[in-house]
């Protein structure tokens, strides 16, 4: 090869290994550099930097572990009083089907009276059931507020690394150039803290 064609040659190869000597450089020097890159440990881990965070409060609760946890729990019992009132219906329309059977054979008076047991009867299995599926649907408002109260702390430390004054509820903002939606990133460090609550809730009953 020609004397000159083998200068041109070093000096490519020389610019291709400096290129990457640049790229292999850890990027805390290249930060210290005259460049003066943008590029902080929290920006490569996935974290924003912004002083307005957004999140999801329902996809928050309802995708971490916690909520999910909880939801398969409410979703069990639920079940089950589901099935309690398909028994208990088959045992009142029987009731009512042996009580119109006997209406012609009876005193009115007689008849009377047994109807409105069996009507009052209705209502306060009615008023019971309608307890328990309140019962349920308080025992998930419970689990929501407690799931918000103890992820706070790791909420204060998402908006500690990011540098932000608020944490805003998505659904509030109508528009923004700034604000970044944390809340992919609230469920994983959520779900690292707390799991599914399980233990949480064991420490609770003890």
């Amino acid at each position: 090869m020609p004397r000159s064609g083998k200068q041109s040659h070093r000096r490519g190869l020389a610019k291709i290994l400096a290129l990457m000597g640049l790229l292999f450089t850890p990027l805390q020097v290249l930060a210290q550099g005259p460049y003066e890159l943008d590029l902080n440990s929290e920006m490569q881990l996935g974290i924003p930097q912004s002083a307005i965070l957004t999140i999801h409060p329902d996809r928050l609760f309802s995708s971490s572990a916690f909520g999910r946890r909880v939801a398969e729990g409410i979703e069990a019992e639920g079940a089950v009083l589901t099935a309690e009132n398909r028994r208990i219906e088959a045992v009142l329309r029987a009731e009512e089907q042996t009580l119109a059977e006997r209406r012609h054979s009876m005193d009115p008076a007689a008849f009377r009276a047994l109807a409105d047991a069996f009507d009052e009867k209705v209502q306060e299995t009615r008023r019971l059931q309608e307890q328990k599926l309140r019962e349920i649907n308080a025992t998930s408002e419970t689990a929501r507020r407690e799931f918000f109260t103890v992820s706070l702390p790791v909420l204060q430390q998402l908006m500690r690394e990011t540098g932000a004054g608020a944490i805003l509820d998505q659904s509030s903002v109508f528009l923004s150039a700034y604000a970044a939606d944390i809340t992919d990133l609230a469920i994983s460090r959520i779900d690292a803290v707390l799991g599914d609550g399980s233990q949480l809730a064991q420490d609770a009953q003890q």
